[in-house]
């Protein structure tokens, strides 16, 4: 099998439109949650939301562009632009029938389609639409959109895994490059669900937080007094290339992506299973397959999206896989900061994995008082600061609806 790295990276967040802004805000610890803004929010149980700020796609796409793409897609571009400028690959000068796009989306146009039902039904009988409305909302339209843009020929579509989805993305991408099926490939997801139909169905589920008098504090993964989570939005990507064809062009290598691992709760529609099986054997399969033992290990970012059952089911399959080493790995909840940005969390928190094992430090999990008393102690969670720290070794946890659960693993690029 061929190795897989990392060359490039690209963020638009809630803390942050770009990977450098963002990546010092969650150093620092920076809340990205305030009052919604996106809509009249003042009838909703959860008024407040982790939006991107001051995006503008005009700086990533012609007008007449805009109007033809849902959010989502914009932000895809957006985080794209970012990635290929980073990964200084010479499109000109590639094969790019061997570079491809594998991109994620949790609920893929859902403002688009909002916004046509409205329409529809406020217009009376006769059934307008826009010729746009089913390009701008299908799942798979942000890699079909990326492909044309850049011209890449490779493999491209979409995956749809809940809340792995990104994640699921990352390892689709790297098993292609593995077979030799592609010398690139941009893997990543994006979302854009703060709207009012999306707010209101996460409450009808009580998924949501309601700590309505402060935002800012309410995404407290691990904490006893959490509530829910709390909704977030916008876009991550990287470049994953082969190991070979990153050398031959000079390119600048963050680290190695060496092992995945995919499991099913096989449980609920929502819940996790509480004992966190499923959880425990992706996790020991990505080890597994990168050759490394749990002893190796030196952070994990955790799903942990501040739910009440969640958090818990995962720190118990934490527990359970690195039970003899749990003094040495350390857990963190970049969604304290970011919220949950559904389809695109497992992207976003890969760049958080990515950039601890490059700089050497490990982010804060904010807003985590007092953690929960079902919660083993004996976890080294990453608290209020961020902690400077050799690591090696990062696994990126995602779970999604339906049971669907993917673990990436990225480790230190060495050249020997």
């Amino acid at each position: 099998m061929k190795k897989v790295v990392v060359t490039g990276l690209g963020a638009l967040t809630p803390i942050g439109n770009n990977v450098r802004d963002f990546w010092k805000n969650l150093l620092n610890g920076k809340s990205g949650a305030a009052p919604i803004t996106r809509f009249d929010a003042s009838n909703s149980k959860t008024k407040f939301a982790c939006e991107v700020k001051n995006f503008e796609p005009l700086e990533y796409m012609e007008k007449s562009e805009v109007r033809k793409m849902d959010l989502f897609t914009q932000y895809a571009f957006a985080a794209v632009d970012e990635c290929l400028k980073d990964s200084s690959l010479d499109l000109n000068n590639s094969d790019l029938n061997r570079i491809g796009v594998v991109w994620a989306t949790g609920v893929g146009g859902i403002q688009t389609l909002e916004d046509e039902l409205f329409n529809y039904c406020q217009n009376g009988k006769i059934p307008r639409f826009s010729p746009f409305f089913i390009t701008k909302m299908i799942p798979n339209i942000a890699s079909g959109q990326i492909s044309i843009r850049y011209g890449l020929r490779g493999a491209s579509y979409a995956t749809s895994s809940a809340c792995a989805s990104s994640n699921n993305a990352i390892v689709d991408a790297y098993n292609l490059i593995r077979l030799g099926k592609a010398d690139a490939i941009l893997a990543g997801g994006s979302e854009a669900a703060i709207i009012q139909s999306a707010i209101g169905g996460f409450n009808s589920l009580r998924a949501l937080s309601v700590r309505n008098d402060s935002p800012e504090t309410a995404s407290r993964p691990f904490d006893r007094t959490r509530d829910g989570f709390v909704m977030g939005e916008g876009a991550g990507v990287l470049l994953l290339e082969e190991l070979e064809h990153a050398v031959n062009r000079g390119a600048r290598i963050y680290c190695e992506l060496s092992g995945c691992g995919f499991a099913s709760d096989a449980y609920h529609i929502t819940a996790s299973h509480p004992e966190g099986y499923g959880a425990s054997y992706a996790m020991e399969e990505a080890i597994r397959e990168a050759g490394l033992t749990v002893a190796d290990v030196d952070y994990i970012n955790a799903h942990a999206t501040s739910t009440p059952v969640g958090d818990i089911s995962e720190c118990k399959a934490i527990s359970r896989v690195f039970n003899d080493c749990l003094d040495k790995v350390h857990v963190g909840a970049t969604k304290s900061m970011t919220g949950h940005l559904l389809g695109a969390a497992g992207a976003v928190e890969a760049i958080a994995a990515i950039l601890a094992i490059h700089e050497n430090v490990i982010p804060p999990t904010i807003n985590l008082t007092e953690l929960d008393p079902e919660i083993n102690p004996e976890l080294r969670v990453s608290t209020n600061e961020c902690l400077k720290k050799e690591v090696n070794v990062a696994l990126n946890n995602t779970f999604g609806f339906g049971g669907h659960i993917v673990v990436s693993l990225f480790k230190k690029y060495s050249q020997q």
